[in-house]
């Protein structure tokens, strides 16, 4: 299916995420992302910007392979599915989405 919008894809993204451990996995990878950004930034140390896409993509599709047992969004559709993680961590973060 193609979509036209985010918010068009966006349900369709969170119905891909139905596991808890998958969430989980997805947030963990995150925030660790964003960890390797920052000592990006503090260090000058370029090598760890590889250890945010390892971090980030790395957490989330293990968590597909081992938990909904279904291919990451990101193959098909990598913008909406990169604005997905954001907004999903963000949800979660906030309380909007079960940890």
């Amino acid at each position: 299916m193609r979509y036209s919008s985010f918010a068009e894809f966006y349900p369709f993204y969170l119905g891909e995420h139905a596991q808890p451990a998958t969430r989980r996995m997805h947030f963990a990878g995150s925030a660790l992302a964003l960890l390797c950004l920052l000592a990006a930034v503090i260090t000058g140390n370029l090598r760890w910007l590889g250890g945010a896409l390892l971090c980030g993509y790395g957490f989330a599709w293990a968590a597909h392979l081992l938990f909904e047992k279904n291919r990451p969004a990101t193959f098909r559709y990598p913008l909406y599915s990169f604005m997905g993680d954001w907004k999903m961590f963000f949800e979660i973060l906030t309380g909007r989405i079960a940890f």
